[in-house]
């Protein structure tokens, strides 16, 4: 089962969500082009393209548990631990060095750990209780560390430290937190402990939890001689305030900057650290000559390609809905506050991006070479974390994994999506770059997703690699780190082609909705969260109905003796009308389908009469709450259903607002349809057009027969009413758990809902695919 997480701080959640008043713009290709004022809510329509290659990940080590500093009220820091990178010393020992934001240096070798140096213990005023970047952020070592045994951490302090300690830099109002850079000299660089001596070279305050410096690191490219050889660079954040104004555009402050600095230099303003005399603003009126690059929000993680060009990548954390991968030069002004990846951004309307002025070019900012966007669920609000943030990766050049090579593979730190470009795609001032989805697999040669992995909806997702360019993923969620030992080619897509084109909404349960995975992100066009009613995550079931799918939708009834609303079922429900369902909005059509397996009693005890011997007289699947229906009556929904006093299996279809229903009954025993324990696909169809009802078992027609006689639906050629839906039910009735009936003691899988009346080959070539991987 999911973990429980609730990862929202500030907002109040409803069981089921309501749609959203304001609509999406998204680009039409027929369209005008939006003018400046214009709001772009899908800043990139194109999705990830879903590769084939896939990697293999074998796990490697994992790492103790640990606990924040003070203890932390944001779940999301109540992590395994929070190790947050790994990179291999540079020494050629092939030990490898994990830092934990709570504070443990650790070192690796042949996965086996032990901790090498305790930062929290080497400082009075540690902090790493609040704020997704406090604590022990980053460690890198000295090219020549296996020389002069120096390396470099950055860690947080707190409100003691802020108030008594002098920064390098004036703090920003009303600091938080400080980000600390420290040297440190081991006497033995060979040691499996560090003893040794430190110096702080840079202290600078931020007025907030976030956003601080997120890592520091060396060009492993620069060999001896070359003026980037020791130069050590930091990525600041603009510590969360930079909405409101133009910290990170000012050139006299170090936020929102990456900064280069010789750390064995003294002409810095606390002689601590030198200005390298080749940075782009050295002796510029009013500039920070430590300033490499500027105009950031929040640089996450960087590195350099070690072949091809050697450039500098970096993945950049959007605010409100792009993610970004920038190609990285001196003097670079990647825009924030004032862009957000490719678009203009506004702080008084955060909800939507803009077009960028007809006068763009003369602001000289740098955009991103690749990028995706969050695509929020459209019925969740626009000013909640939808669970997407980039973490920065590496280019792989190594020769182990040919099918890689060339490749800058990244991921989402959130939903642990693990994504790659061709470095041959990504340029400066052209088209941004394709992003593809790798698919990923276990050693045994099982297809799984990090949420998998790690067993929660939240992975905390990073990339590292070592000098031979072995890649490895690492996740906070469980601690762990993986090797990717290869790669082998995945299957292709679940869904047909055919479907795909009418596919409204799609839960397959492999999507847990990384901002609160008590609901299911929809992989179907319409983009609706499904929440998943009483049982929240504990209705993830670690079971596929076929090859491929590792989860499933657990329903039941959890109290047969008490008419209250606390059966497990899932649902969307608006009582206004879901505007994310409009395609069931006058709909000529519908199709409900998936996989169904009865695990208990069914049809459940009947919890609003007084005889305890009384079941109810219909066990809910799945349909869809087309019209003005209030959660139990429908437009589309495939059931179980007494007929003449029989349970029998049903297509049931209601076509107006306010009209009668028709019922499509199966001839067959529903016991014999629907087998206890064995899964099963099923499929109801609906022609609105000419009246015409179907039901489908594992992707044949199930003979049956029409309950109603005559025309209850008065069918003139037209689809349903043009009212937008209520929602989809699943499991039972009242998605908006007003009330219980009719609960299925049921898992679920791959349920999708058509906006139209899939023909019979249509269904038939869906389950092969399915049933065939």
């Amino acid at each position: 089962m999911y973990e429980r997480r609730w990862w929202l701080s500030v907002l109040t959640v409803a069981t089921v969500v309501s749609t959203l008043a304001a609509p999406a713009m998204v680009a039409d290709p027929g369209a005008a082009a939006p003018g400046p004022d214009d709001p772009i809510t899908d800043p990139i329509p194109e999705d990830p393209i879903r590769s084939r290659l896939g990697l293999v990940l074998e796990e490697y080590a994992q790492l103790p548990e640990s606990e924040p500093t003070p203890p932390p009220t944001d779940e999301r820091l109540m992590r395994h631990n929070r190790i947050n990178y790994v990179g291999e010393v540079p020494d050629g020992s092939g030990r490898l060095y994990v830092p934990d934001l709570n504070g443990s240096l650790y070192l690796l070798e042949d996965g086996e750990q032990h901790p090498y140096l305790d930062v929290k213990e080497r400082s009075a005023d540690f902090f790493s209780g609040r704020g997704m970047g406090s604590g022990f952020g980053f460690v890198t070592f000295h090219p020549d560390y296996a020389d002069n045994g120096v390396f470099y951490t950055v860690h947080s302090e707190g409100e003691k430290a802020v108030a008594e300690k002098e920064p390098t830099y004036p703090n920003q109002p009303d600091a938080a937190v400080q980000s600390v850079v420290t040297e440190w000299t081991a006497d033995d660089p060979a040691a499996d402990e560090f003893s040794g001596t430190s110096r702080e070279i840079f202290r600078y305050g931020f007025g907030s939890y976030i956003h601080a410096i997120q890592q520091i690191d060396f060009n492993r490219n620069a060999e001896p001689g070359d003026p980037d050889r020791g130069m050590l660079y930091l990525a600041v954040g603009d510590g969360g305030i930079a909405v409101d104004n133009d910290i990170p555009q000012e050139l006299d402050n170090p936020a929102g900057k990456i900064l280069r600095i010789d750390p064995s230099g003294d002409n810095g303003p606390n002689g601590q650290y030198g200005i390298p005399e080749d940075n782009p603003f050295v002796g510029k009126d009013g500039a920070l000559g430590e300033i490499f690059a500027y105009g950031m929000r929040d640089p996450h993680r960087f590195s350099w390609d070690p072949g091809g060009s050697g450039a500098m990548y970096l993945g950049h954390i959007g605010q409100r809905a792009v993610e970004s991968v920038y190609e990285v030069r001196p003097g670079d002004n990647l825009g924030w506050s004032k862009r957000e990846g490719y678009l203009s951004f506004r702080p008084d309307t955060q909800c939507y991006l803009y077009p960028l002025p007809a006068d763009d070019e003369k602001y000289g900012y740098t955009y991103p070479v690749a990028a995706y966007d969050h695509d929020a669920p459209k019925n969740w609000p626009c000013n909640a974390d939808s669970g997407h943030a980039i973490s920065g990766g590496q280019v792989y050049r190594g020769s182990a994994l040919p099918k890689l090579r060339g490749k800058y593979v990244f991921g989402d730190l959130v939903d642990g999506k693990v994504l790659y470009t061709e470095t041959a795609e990504m340029k400066r001032g052209g088209e941004r770059a394709p992003i593809h989805e790798l698919q990923l697999f276990d050693t045994k040669g099982k297809q799984l997703r990090m949420t998998d992995f790690v067993g929660d909806g939240r992975v905390d997702l990073r990339i590292g690699t070592d000098s031979k360019q072995n890649l490895y993923l690492l996740a906070k969620a469980n601690g762990t780190i993986w090797k990717v030992t290869g790669t082998r080619t995945g299957p292709a897509s679940e869904v047909t082609d055919k479907v795909r084109s009418n596919l409204a909404a799609y839960y397959d349960f492999e999507h847990p909705f990384a901002a609160d995975d008590a609901h299911e992100e929809d992989q179907g066009s319409s983009n609706t969260l499904l929440s998943l009613v009483n049982g929240e995550e504990s209705m993830r079931a670690k079971e596929g109905a076929f090859r491929g799918s590792n989860n499933s939708l657990q329903t039941r009834q959890v109290d047969p003796d008490d008419n209250g609303n606390d059966d497990w079922k899932a649902g969307v429900w608006d009582p206004e009308g879901a505007e994310s369902l409009r395609a069931f909005n006058g709909a000529k059509g519908a199709t409900v389908m998936g996989w169904f397996k009865t695990t208990g009693e069914n049809p459940g005890l009947n919890t609003t009469t007084p005889d305890p011997d009384d079941r109810y007289n219909s066990v809910g699947l799945a349909g869809i709450l087309s019209g003005d229906s209030n959660g139990h009556d429908v437009r589309a929904l495939l059931e179980l259903i007494e007929v003449d006093g029989e349970l029998k299996l049903v297509a049931l279809g209601r076509r107006l607002d306010g009209g009668a229903s028709q019922t499509f009954a199966a001839d067959k025993d529903w016991r014999k349809l629907l087998p206890k324990g064995k899964w099963v696909h099923l499929a109801a169809t609906f022609d609105y057009t000419t009246g015409d009802m179907a039901l489908y078992r594992n992707g044949k027609p199930v003979d049956g027969s029409y309950v109603v006689p005559g025309d209850p639906w008065k069918v003139d050629g037209s689809g349903a009413s043009a009212t937008d839906p209520r929602g989809i039910k699943i499991g039972g009735s009242f998605p908006q758990n007003s009330q219980e009936r009719n609960p299925c003691d049921c898992r679920m899988d791959s349920l999708m809902f058509l906006d139209t009346a899939a023909a019979p080959k249509t269904i038939a070539d869906q389950y092969r695919r399915f049933a065939h991987r």
